[in-house]
C-alpha cells in the first residue's frame, strides 16, 4: 500500500509525477503551513523532512483535532485574513462612513506595525467620535509609540481617569510610559504604583523598577525584578513568549543594581 502511495506522489519522474502528486503537494505545504502557524514545530519538523505519512497523521491529530474545518475551505495564507477584513471595512466606511469602522481598521493596521495608516485612520475615527474612550486611548497609544507624546498625553489622561483598567490596564501602562518619556518621573512612578495596584504584568513591575534605581531606590527595585525572573518559569507558554523582552531586562537591570 505504501509503496502505491509513493508512486502515485512521485510517479517516474520525481516530485510530482502525477495528477495525484500535484494534489499532495498541495496537501503537503497546507498541513506545513498550518504548523507552522500554530507554532507545532516539531510537526513542521516531521512534516518537511518525512513527508506524506506526518502529513496524513498531523491532519488527524493535530489539524481535525482543534477544530480545523473543511479541508478544502480551511486553508488560508498568513495574512489572508486581515486583507479580507481590510477590504470589507473599506467598503463599510465607503457607504456608512461610522467611527467604529475606521477603528477596527486602524486596529488591524497598527497590529500590522502600519502606525502611520493606522493613526490616519483613528484621526479618522476621532473627528467622527472624540467621546468615545477607545478611540481615544488606541489614538493615544499609537500617537506615543510614534513619539508624539504631548499630544498623547491629554488622550491616555481623560480615559484612565475615567477608567484606570481600560483594556485590561494597558492604557494605563502607556500613560505611564508617556510620562516617563516627557521626563515627569513622579507623575510616572505614581501611574506605575496604580498600574501595580490593580495589575502584576511584567511591563509594569521592570519599568517601574528601572525608576525606581534610577532614584537609588535599590532595595524595592531588586525585589521587583527578582518577582519577574522567579515568575517567569512558571508562565503560560503565550505568557513567556509575551513577556520575554521584560524577563531579559530584567536581568540586565538587577546586574546594574551596586551590591550593598
Amino acid at each position: 500500500m505504501m509503496g502505491f502511495i509513493y508512486q502515485l506522489i512521485y510517479g517516474d519522474f520525481g516530485w510530482p509525477g502525477s495528477i495525484g502528486g500535484l494534489a499532495f503537494t498541495a496537501f503537503h505545504l497546507w498541513m506545513l503551513i498550518d504548523s507552522i502557524r500554530r507554532g507545532e514545530y516539531l510537526w513542521t519538523a516531521f512534516i518537511f523532512f518525512f513527508p506524506v505519512i506526518n502529513d496524513i497523521l498531523y491532519f488527524f491529530i493535530v489539524y481535525r483535532a482543534s477544530g480545523g474545518g473543511n479541508p478544502l475551505t480551511g486553508f488560508e495564507l498568513p495574512g489572508a485574513a486581515d486583507r479580507r477584513r481590510i477590504k470589507e471595512l473599506q467598503g463599510e466606511i465607503y457607504h456608512l462612513d461610522r467611527p467604529h469602522h475606521h477603528l477596527q481598521l486602524a486596529d488591524i493596521y497598527f497590529s500590522q506595525g502600519k502606525l502611520d495608516k493606522a493613526e490616519a485612520s483613528y484621526r479618522a475615527a476621532y473627528e467622527r467620535d472624540p467621546k468615545d474612550e477607545d478611540i481615544r486611548a488606541h489614538l493615544g497609544n499609537c500617537l506615543a509609540r510614534r513619539g508624539k507624546n504631548e499630544e498623547a498625553l491629554p488622550l491616555l489622561e481623560s480615559v484612565c481617569a475615567q477608567n484606570p483598567k481600560h483594556d485590561y490596564g494597558y492604557s494605563l501602562m502607556t500613560l505611564a510610559e508617556t510620562l516617563t518619556a516627557l521626563g515627569l518621573t513622579d507623575r510616572a512612578i505614581a501611574t506605575w504604583q496604580q498600574v501595580l495596584g490593580l495589575y502584576s504584568y511584567s511591563r509594569a513591575r521592570v519599568q517601574y523598577a528601572d525608576l525606581l534605581i534610577k532614584k537609588q531606590d535599590y532595595t524595592q527595585a531588586r525585589k521587583l525584578l527578582e518577582g519577574v525572573i522567579a515568575d517567569a518559569p512558571f508562565a503560560t507558554k503565550f505568557q513567556r513568549k509575551q513577556e520575554a523582552v521584560w524577563t531579559r531586562r530584567a536581568k540586565a537591570l538587577i546586574g546594574s543594581i551596586p551590591r550593598e
